[in-house]
Order: C-alpha cells, then structure tokens, then sequence
C-alpha cells in the first residue's frame, strides 16, 4: 500500500495508453454502446452480463499476477511471515506497482487546486475546470457553486480513488482493488437515472454494494468525533446516493461549510457559504 501511494504521489497516472482504467473505459464504451436502446428486461439483462464479461477476466488476470509474484518471491499467501525480508520488500514492491494505477489522488487533487486557480482567472474558465470534476451543469454556476463542486469531488472521490480500493485491497489483495475499480469506472459511465437507467442498474447496484463500507469508514477518518456523528448520518441522507453523501457529509461539517448541487441536494445547510481558503 505505502509503495502504491507513494507512486501515485511522486509518479501521478501512468501514461494514458498504458491506464488499465482507460483500458476498463474503452471496454465499458464498446460494451455499452447498444444497451441504453434495448427493452428494460433485457437491457437489464445485457448491462449484467455485458459488467461480468469484463470484469471475471480482469480479476483472473489479477489473480493471476499476484499468485505469479507469490511464486516469485516463495511466499505463502497464508504465512508471509516465514518469508525473508527480501521477498517481503520485493513482493511488497510488485504489487504495490500494480496497485498503483487503482488509485488518483494525486491526480483529483491537481485537477481541484485547477479550479481554485481558475476561480482567480473567472467564471468561464472555472466552468470549464469544474466540467472535468463533475457530472453536473455548469452553465449557470457560479464562484460559490465552483468552490462547493470543488471541496465535493475529492471528499467522494477520496473514497473512491483511495480509501475503497486499499479497502479491498486489504480484504482481498490486488484482485480486490482491480474488482472495485472496474465496478467504480462501471457506474461513473453506466451507472445513470433515464437513458441508462435499466443498462446501468446492475453497474450501479454493484459500486453501491462495494463502495457501502469504505464510503462510511472515509466520512468516520474525515470525521472522527463521536458526538458529530449523529449530524453526519443526518447530513449523508440528504444526498440520492447511498454512499456519496457520508464523505460529502463529514467534508461539510469538518470544514463548517454549506455544500450543494442545485436542485438535487444541501448539506449543512445553516452554515456559511464556501470560501477559496475552504478549497
């Protein structure tokens, strides 16, 4: 995990051709391309099998390079004690490469301090940052709006972009993380009410399934003050989704701000609007 976060932190991304996220999106794309057209049962039905079919060879592959560096280093999943410490640092160094493109957090929090520096050029550009964070309008936002979508993304996104995936990672090794980030990258581009609202069901379903514990172990690290925690189970059902909203929650009460998305919800809804020193 510290070589992972590390990487991410001195290298950022690995090249965008080489990005298995990309390779996940690409696949997601092409599968998906026709789904949002069939009738609800089998569009339902298309969205499930079309998810498994890219994700069971994802995680064999996973599987498949952890057990390979097992082998490597004469480890034992079960007793990576009996192991010298050469195969513990050479077994920690491999996966913790291949753990590494699982997490952006450097990369949201470059695209965030973006928009505070776009904030200071005007509203257009800051749209046009704020467009890159979220799945939302920017049309009619303004400065206000463009810090709370700001001080929003990472709070979600470090569930998702960190916390979740060395959350599985610890449960169920690199297999874990790769499932997570596919399940993630699933419901970022399926997972909407409307058009895809049949197609991307199972994919939403399944990033709600798996986001549900980190999600709220993110709100707790963001958060951890008991007697706050009964305004932030309050503050996190105010949001549509089952996750978002506790990380979202805990960033509002942490920071003593008012966020929002108009007309969807309003977290911490008494408290001050969000300044730049907020961001």
């Amino acid at each position: 995990m510290l070589v992972a976060m590390a990487l991410d932190r001195i290298v950022g991304q690995p090249p965008h051709r080489l990005h298995p996220v990309v390779g996940i999106g690409r696949y997601l794309q092409w599968a998906g391309r026709r789904l949002p057209s069939l009738p609800r049962t089998r569009a339902f039905a298309g969205g499930m099998l079309a998810w498994l079919l890219g994700a069971v060879p994802l995680v064999a592959a996973a599987w498949a390079l952890q057990a390979g560096a097992y082998r490597a280093f004469d480890a034992d999943a079960s007793a990576v004690g009996r192991v010298g410490a050469a195969g513990i640092f050479g077994l920690g160094a491999v996966l913790g490469i291949a753990l590494h493109p699982m997490l952006a957090w450097r990369m949201l929090h470059d695209e965030v301090a973006a928009v505070q520096l776009a904030l200071a050029a005007g509203l257009e550009p800051a749209r046009e940052r704020v467009g890159r964070l979220a799945s939302r309008g920017t049309g009619a936002l303004d400065a206000t709006q463009g810090r709370e979508t700001a001080i929003e993304t990472p709070a979600e996104n470090l569930n998702d972009s960190v916390v979740a995936p060395l959350f599985w990672f610890a449960v169920a090794g690199l297999p874990g993380a790769v499932l997570y980030r596919y399940a993630n990258t699933a419901d970022a581009m399926w997972g909407y009410r409307g058009r895809w609202e049949w197609a991307g069901k199972w994919a939403a379903r399944a990033d709600d399934v798996l986001s549900w514990l980190p999600a709220r172990l993110t709100a707790l690290a963001l958060l951890p003050y008991p007697r706050r925690w009964p305004a932030l189970v309050r503050q996190a059902r105010r949001t549509p989704s089952p996750n978002g909203g506790w990380p979202m929650g805990a960033m509002a009460l942490a920071l003593g701000v008012r966020l929002g998305k108009p007309g969807v919800y309003l977290l911490n809804a008494d408290a001050r609007a969000a300044t730049a020193a907020d961001v």
